[in-house]
């Protein structure tokens, strides 16, 4: 179980494990023996973009921390008082400058290494690609020419290709490891 905290955000005690029966059974939890404030380690909800430009070709885009080889889909973070799809037409109009023109929902996904859970559309936009700086390179694929990868947008992606009747295609562990180290 992640452990972000160790010390309560409202008196700073430090925090102490504790289980709790809950609906689904047995839970852990942090909380401090102070206050009572509990930690209860849910999931952030992340928002994901298939960005199709007006020629059907699916815009893909790299991080500036990423290495050279890895490019995903537009993702981000909703901001208080947002909807989802209005959330999901800001990030690619911070991050591209492109415009949202529909926005269907392809799925939401559980990414249990970052705690977050997925939720996935597929955007048609149009406009002029310029980058944000947290993105410093970008690409368009056919989508029949679209690698996977195995956990979170990866099978949004995989969702929506076969949506469009194309069968995806995955990157192999070793693939995969090749791309993350970003090597040629």
């Amino acid at each position: 179980m992640p452990n972000d905290y160790r010390f309560c955000p409202l008196c700073a005690t430090p925090l102490a494990w504790f289980t709790q029966l809950e609906d689904g059974g047995e839970k852990q939890r942090l909380r401090c023996p102070v206050c009572g404030w509990t930690h209860w380690n849910n999931p952030t909800p992340v928002l994901a973009a298939i960005v199709e430009g007006e020629d059907g070709r699916v815009l893909l885009a790299r991080n500036a921390a990423w290495p050279s080889k890895m490019f995903a889909l537009i993702t981000g973070f909703m901001e208080a008082g947002e909807s989802p799809q209005a959330g999901i037409a800001r990030e690619i109009k911070e991050e591209t400058s492109l415009d949202a023109l529909e926005c269907h929902l392809v799925g939401a996904y559980e990414f249990v290494r970052m705690n977050q859970v997925i939720i996935a559309y597929h955007v048609r936009a149009r406009g002029q690609v310029s980058l944000s700086p947290e993105l410093v390179d970008y690409r368009w694929y056919q989508p029949q020419d679209l690698k996977c990868w195995p956990a979170g947008t990866g099978y949004a992606l995989a969702d929506w290709l076969r949506s469009r009747g194309h069968a995806p295609v995955f990157f192999t562990p070793e693939e995969n490891a090749e791309r993350r180290r970003g090597l040629d």
